[in-house]
């Protein structure tokens, strides 16, 4: 199954390639803030860079549903029993929208910090997100998951004094083990750090080939 990921997965890059398209796979454990996060972001966005969203989850169409009312081009993945978005289904998602028409492609990964680690799906980069409200030892936990991380993002900063978030014991963590990753530190609701990270998508989206 994972060979003819693998082989999916490069067809799926190079397609987005062709179309010049910067592609997100955002992963995160559930209630994280990751649907908010990548809300905010397109929002963010908006009047530079065109931005749709394919969204994957076990059951519901909750948050593409909510993606769709902020005027964000969406499709829905309903995974079943799968705990993961594989190459194909980005795929046939990706067939139902104006790619034409879009410069950054964010795909919401089903939210689990273990197998979606092992499931490339043609991104350009791979963003990891872990909230204050999770405490400081994710990356310890999970490390597949946040070594394989091009961007890590610590989200929900504005609830880390509440929660008693050791700052520093979290990013010498995320150091440890996604050293190579760049780290954002985000609260999307009040937009906190958010312009860092809005720059940064715009700079890479301008590296990518056209």
């Amino acid at each position: 199954m994972l060979e003819k990921n693998e082989r999916l997965a490069e067809q799926n890059r190079g397609f987005f390639r062709a179309k010049g398209l910067l592609v997100l796979n955002v992963l995160s454990s559930p209630g994280s803030g990751k649907t908010t996060f990548i809300q905010k972001t397109a929002e963010g966005l908006a009047g530079t860079l065109r931005v749709g969203v394919i969204v994957g989850d076990l059951a519901t169409d909750n948050d593409a549903a909510r993606l769709r009312r902020a005027g964000i081009p969406v499709v829905q993945v309903t995974t079943g029993t799968v705990c993961h978005l594989e190459a194909a289904m980005v795929a046939r998602a990706a067939g139902q929208l104006p790619l034409d028409q879009l410069d950054v492609l964010i795909i919401e990964n089903v939210g689990n910090l273990v197998c979606p680690a092992d499931f490339d799906l043609g991104e350009s980069l791979r963003v990891v997100l872990m909230s204050t409200t999770e405490g400081e030892d994710k990356p310890l936990k999970y490390p597949p998951m946040f070594h394989s991380a091009n961007v890590a993002v610590v989200t929900k900063t504005d609830l880390a004094m509440a929660c008693g978030f050791d700052r520093e014991l979290a990013l010498a963590n995320l150091r440890r083990i996604a050293h190579h990753a760049e780290v954002f530190e985000v609260a999307a609701k009040t937009g906190a750090g958010m312009e860092g990270w809005l720059a940064y998508l715009r700079k890479r989206r301008a590296e990518t080939p056209r």
